[in-house]
């Protein structure tokens, strides 16, 4: 089983992953994941703080010279920023007087983020306490490890890329008057994945459907509030004779000829491309706030303002795109095990034979 644990608060000192499951022998690229890490800061709209971060991995378990050992990969991403909040988020009681950021109780929760249903879960004075980790910098590192998880799928021929559709959200004029407004932009994000076999996912159990996996990776990112596979809603509006994907067969075996099922059907993927797309919210920290109600005095006021980009579309793309990836190479792990590389690499040779299939 590939597993991933997270761990890291916004302005913490450092975002930290646990991967397990990974096969012996697997290449990673360094300047790979940096660059993945570098996508996630880029797009239109960004706040000042992607400059200040400058995000590069660091491998502290699990790995030498270049190779993965079967054992759990640690991985870390260290917050620059920290420096500037490292009384207000030590992670034992600071010494001295307050200094820096984050020296002051957040009592003015934001409509729109994890600010007041955390403080009320876990009976928090501080907002701070909720809003560090529900804070979408924790993304960082799970691109991270999804960049790990694309090396893994490569080995089989399978690639995952994603996208901001530029007509919902991504227009730079948009942006501009979102900016000059004080204001915020949603948009949606696409991620295809190319030469998935057949037989990823199972009908047996719901746990183990590949869609409702793929929609619980994507709905468990900051900011997402809706996805579909293939054509998804669109398909509610078609007869059953326009909605599905036509069987043949052809050099490459039994293919469809059409994808509107997205590469999905029934659970279980079908060798057609997979394509999910997520509606992504406008962001809630608003440099123009919103009504809110201080938890300390009881009494009305404005929403905390902290540093936001206005637009984090294209960057939902690049978390969006390790999100499917780390899904898919945990089906596949699944699918076809092996401790070592070659082990993993012959089961699926294997199994594309059985059920002779070959990718576009």
């Amino acid at each position: 089983m590939l597993t991933l644990t997270t761990a890291g608060e916004s302005h913490g000192p450092v975002l930290v992953a646990i991967l397990t499951g990974l096969p012996a022998g697997l290449v990673l690229d360094r300047a790979a994941i940096d660059a993945d890490l570098r996508r996630r800061q880029q797009g239109y709209g960004r706040s000042p703080r992607q400059q200040l971060e400058q995000d590069e991995v660091e491998v502290l378990a699990g790995l030498r010279h270049g190779r993965t050992l079967g054992t759990p990969l640690a991985l870390v991403v260290r917050n620059r920023d920290h420096k500037n909040w490292a009384w207000g988020m030590s992670p034992w009681p600071p010494e001295g007087e307050p200094e820096g950021k984050g020296t002051k109780a957040v009592t003015l929760p934001r409509p729109g983020h994890a600010d007041l249903p955390g403080a009320q879960k876990f009976g928090l004075e501080d907002v701070r306490d909720a809003l560090e980790r529900a804070s979408a910098r924790q993304t960082a590192v799970s691109v991270a490890a999804g960049a790990v998880a694309k090396a893994l799928l490569s080995e089989i021929g399978i690639a995952v890329r994603g996208e901001a559709r530029a007509e919902a959200g991504a227009d730079k004029t948009e942006v501009d008057e979102a900016r000059a407004e004080r204001d915020t932009l949603g948009g949606v994000v696409e991620v295809r994945a190319r030469g998935v076999p057949p037989g990823l996912g199972s009908y047996a159990t719901k746990e183990d459907r590949l869609d409702a996996r793929l929609a619980a990776a994507f709905m468990g990112i900051q900011a997402v509030k809706g996805v579909e596979i293939g054509e998804g809603f669109e398909l509610a509006d078609l007869r059953g004779s326009e909605a599905h994907d036509e069987i043949v067969r052809d050099e490459r075996g039994l293919h469809r000829t059409t994808n509107r099922a997205g590469g999905i059907e029934g659970g279980v993927s079908n060798g057609e491309e997979i394509v999910v797309r997520a509606a992504m919210k406008p962001l809630p920290t608003l440099m123009q706030p919103l009504a809110s109600v201080d938890l300390e005095t009881g009494e009305p006021g404005e929403a905390l303002v902290e540093r936001s980009d206005v637009s984090a579309v294209e960057a939902l793309a690049v978390v969006g795109e390790a999100a499917v990836a780390w899904e898919l190479a945990r089906t596949a792990r699944e699918k076809f095990g092996g401790d070592a590389l070659g082990d993993f690499v012959a089961a699926h040779k294997s199994y594309l034979e059985r059920i002779d299939w070959q990718p576009r």
